[in-house]
């Protein structure tokens, strides 16, 4: 159970990265600073290091998270699903529901802005990108009981973040362009489940869960 000690840090926490996430959207990553961040949330700049270790940190504090979504969703397959039909599953869930997870939520259009318009936001994005591929291929390699020197699981790891990267990127660039979610999120619904198509037809079945004994 959460002590009491733990909650106040968590919510802490949650008050500095909201406070920072909105004045960054609002005027712009590199013309906010920590300082001004602290002095919003009431706290010394100090505290906010204590919880962040840089300013790249504040904006984006679900990296961890994504950088192990896809991982964990292939880890977490219903019995029976591939990798690859277990991705597909959930990046059409996010996309139905629009959840935060694959960059078609409300607003994602306003963050991806604000971090195109910041060069060191970008540099940790692309590490991001780099890094998920890596852990997702390691995840499938594992799931899958590959042999040392087979690239499938790479394979199928580069196809995938490469269908999530284009989703995200695709609705930001119709977004931005005027375009509303209505219009968006059929066609990338459509193009999403043409993209799993090809990738499972690739490696047919590859680190398909096992289904239960009877």
């Amino acid at each position: 159970m959460e002590t009491l000690r733990e909650r106040k840090k968590r919510e802490t926490r949650l008050k500095i990265s909201d406070i920072a996430m909105s004045l960054f959207l609002h005027h712009g990553f590199d013309n906010v600073t920590v300082a001004e961040v602290a002095r919003v949330a009431d706290v010394s700049v100090n505290t906010v290091f204590n919880y962040f270790k840089t300013k790249e940190d504040l904006c984006l504090d679900r990296l961890d998270e994504a950088e192990q979504l896809l991982a964990i969703v292939v880890r977490d397959r219903r019995p029976g699903e591939s990798a690859v039909e277990a991705i597909r599953r959930d990046v059409l869930d996010a996309v139905d529901t629009r959840d935060w997870r694959y960059g078609t939520s409300e607003g994602s259009e306003l963050v991806a802005k604000m971090i195109n318009d910041a060069p060191s936001l970008v540099s940790r994005i692309r590490e991001l990108h780099e890094r998920r591929e890596q852990v997702l291929a390691e995840t499938l390699a594992d799931e899958a009981g590959t042999e040392p020197g087979d690239i499938t699981p790479q394979i199928i790891a580069a196809g995938v973040c490469a269908v999530v990267r284009i989703t995200a990127s695709s609705y930001f660039a119709r977004r931005t362009a005027g375009e509303t979610p209505e219009t968006i999120l059929p066609d990338l619904r459509r193009e999403a489940i043409r993209a799993f198509d090809l990738l499972e037809r690739a490696a047919p079945g590859f680190a398909r869960a096992p289904l239960p004994r009877d």
